[in-house]
């Protein structure tokens, strides 16, 4: 592209955006494009101990800070997580907030997923994207003139449909900032989620053995997306180059954004 793009990632929770698409994120801003990360709840369920009150303020720290470390801006919604609806008044947020964002490109989660908070998010995005451009919804922010691309992040679930990827990413140049963006998180991979998990106690309490233990078990997921999509890795950057990638991104075309091509897709997405 020979302009100055935005793209737009909205998750369900403040630290859904970095570990499904940091990669990507932070390709985009050291190429001089515009990032937006949205957090369509504000997460206060997040925790076995603190206060709603103090689990969403605490997040949204932690979200900016993330944020922060790459140059991306952030949104974070006064929703409350788990009790996200997909209905007219949810929607009409939706719309305002993608148009005031002006975004190129739109990256969610997918319909088939195990969190309601994640289905939900994924159906607001797809509600809200004819409405973006009908001047008689939301009459109060510009409409926009052009449906932006939307794709979906990558998971594993396969029913109804599995997850096929239009673009995998090499993030190997990337996979350390983006570790260090998730590590923000830090009520969420050192608190919440080990105690969710049972392992609580084997949380170490040193902040460098800790970022070394998030980071040996965070790495696997974006060594597996490379692993398993080993052959659309090596289409994209040759055979020599793909067999070397170690960790990786992939994300699939929603057919309710603007329809392009594989490639034109290439046009959106850095190197």
């Amino acid at each position: 592209m020979d302009r100055k793009l935005t793209l737009m990632v909205i998750g369900a929770h403040p630290d859904d955006c970095e570990i499904q698409t940091g990669g990507l994120a932070i390709k985009y801003t050291k190429t001089g494009h515009n990032v937006i990360y949205m957090s369509a709840t504000n997460g206060e369920t997040g925790h076995h101990e603190m206060s709603r009150e103090d689990v969403a303020q605490t997040r949204k720290k932690e979200f900016e800070t993330s944020c922060a470390k790459a140059g991306i801006q952030c949104i974070v919604t006064d929703i409350p997580s788990n009790k996200i609806q997909p209905d007219i008044i949810t929607r009409e947020k939706f719309i305002s907030i993608i148009r005031k964002c002006k975004p190129d490109i739109i990256i969610t989660h997918r319909l088939n997923d195990y969190h309601p908070d994640h289905r939900i998010t994924s159906q607001l995005v797809q509600d809200s994207s004819y409405a973006v451009k009908v001047p008689k919804v939301c009459e109060d922010t510009e409409v926009l003139r052009y449906s932006p691309v939307i794709m979906y992040m990558c998971d594993n679930f396969k029913k109804p449909y599995e997850f096929k990827p239009n673009i995998v990413l090499d993030i190997d140049d990337e996979i350390e900032l983006k570790m260090q963006m998730i590590a923000c998180h830090e009520s969420q991979l050192y608190e919440w989620l080990p105690w969710v998990d049972g392992i609580l106690d084997s949380v170490p309490s040193d902040k460098d053995e800790r970022y070394l233990w998030m980071k040996e078990r965070r790495v696997k997921k974006d060594k597996a997306i490379a692993d398993r999509f080993r052959d659309l890795l090596c289409k994209r950057y040759g055979i020599k180059k793909g067999m070397k990638i170690q960790y990786a991104e992939a994300y699939e075309l929603c057919e309710y954004g603007r329809s392009v091509s594989n490639e034109e897709l290439e046009k959106y997405i850095p190197l």
